[in-house]
């Protein structure tokens, strides 16, 4: 009796689709980032007539509370309707009229409740259309399609400079570019994206064909991985300035901006490249494992460094290995989630990676620094990102 033949592969996605698709998850970081970054700071500074760290710290928190609990919520909703679409667009519409009303906004307050509303419908856009990349695109694409993922930060980084160029817009009315600006990159990879869903990457599964124990750990080392890498990322994002100014006291506010928004330019193109070549060899997991050792060598630079040029060298190593790890590690996540029919719930635990250490990281540099210096910092940074190379090395090799 002859074997019945295997399911054919999913079909691939055309290039257009898997574009339009790179461009509408970058929509999510324009979404954010200019308004956490710039708009946000500068909001409460005109309320109170003066920069309030302690306020801008309870909205971070409390912001990130709240999209790390709503993450997995909508993530759940959209597994239960096994529909991606419609929740991105109510959660487009949703965020982008409480984005507006945050400018309207007439106290500190106000802003902090607005901004707690504002991350859960933001995603309700984000949670199903991270999880629609999982019903669209085959393991084959995953490294590709990690790549372009890449190009999230980098847009979200000039979004922010965009948006507050001198004279392009009017103060009052950034909040609106933000939303159009949002709205023009997310919709027509929505618009034109229908039936590209692929029914075999959909289908629920019950048993996997590795050990159940086998499989819990490759998730839990890719989660610890990534989480290990955010850390180091957010405390410098946090802290470059600073930094920087401790080599070089008149160093400009603009100058670590620009420093940072062609890093993440930098790291779009080799993003691209690696995911290619991960795809055509069958290497998922080397990629990660290569930049995070990459992330590690560069904080030591940066350990190490006594003159600015020095540190920025280490800074730039740093960034754009770290750039490519999380974009690349993204799109691999897909591919260990053990059960389609709770990918877009899965996807809200992983999210926590991104938040959680928005909320400790800055604390824990506060108590760290003053006591240690920068230098034990980024040591400590290096370390973990070696961590990060070491658990996703242990399976490298049987992906």
């Amino acid at each position: 009796m002859n074997a019945a033949p295997a399911d054919p592969p999913p079909q691939r996605q055309p290039r257009w689709f898997l574009a339009l698709f790179a461009l509408a998850a970058a929509g999510g970081a324009v979404a954010y980032v200019p308004l956490l970054t710039v708009l946000l700071p500068q909001r409460i500074a005109d309320l109170q007539g003066s920069e309030d760290v302690a306020a801008l710290a309870q909205v971070t928190f409390l912001g990130a509370l709240m999209a790390s609990i709503a993450n997995i919520a909508v993530g759940m909703l959209s597994d239960y309707s096994r529909t991606r679409r419609p929740w991105i667009i109510a959660g487009l519409i949703a965020s982008n009229l409480l984005l507006l009303a945050v400018g309207r906004a007439e106290s500190v307050t106000e802003i902090i409740v607005l901004v707690m509303v504002w991350q859960v419908a933001l995603n309700l856009m984000l949670a199903p259309l991270m999880a629609w990349a999982g019903d669209c695109f085959p393991d084959e694409q995953k490294g590709v399609l990690g790549g372009a993922l890449a190009l999230s930060p980098a847009l979200g980084a000039l979004a922010g400079s965009l948006v507050t160029y001198a004279g392009l817009v009017a103060p009052e009315a950034r909040l609106m570019l933000v939303a159009v600006l949002v709205s023009a990159l997310v919709l027509p990879a929505v618009a034109l994206g229908k039936g590209r869903e692929r029914p075999a990457l959909m289908a629920p599964i019950l048993r996997t064909r590795e050990p159940r124990p086998f499989r819990q750990r490759v998730v839990a080392r890719m989660w610890a991985a990534r989480l290990l890498v955010q850390v180091a990322e957010g405390g410098m994002f946090a802290f470059l300035l600073y930094w920087l100014r401790s080599l070089a006291p008149d160093y400009p506010e603009n100058g670590a901006a620009n420093i940072f928004s062609a890093v993440l330019v930098c790291a779009v193109p080799i993003s691209l490249l690696l995911g290619r070549w991960s795809d055509r060899h069958g290497r998922p997991i080397q990629p990660l494992v290569a930049t995070a050792v990459l992330c590690a060598c560069g904080m030591l630079v940066m350990a190490a460094a006594d003159t600015l040029a020095l540190a920025i060298a280490g800074y730039v190593l740093f960034a754009i290995a770290a750039a490519i790890f999380l974009a690349l590690h993204a799109s691999q996540t897909l591919r260990v989630l053990p059960a389609p029919q709770h990918r877009a719930r899965d996807l809200g635990v992983f999210n926590l990676t991104n938040t959680v250490p928005g909320m400790v990281m800055p604390w824990f540099t506060v108590l760290l620094v003053p006591r240690f210096g920068y230098g034990a910092l980024f040591v400590l940074f290096a370390a973990l990102s070696l961590a990060s190379a070491v658990l996703l090395a242990g399976f490298a090799r049987r992906r």
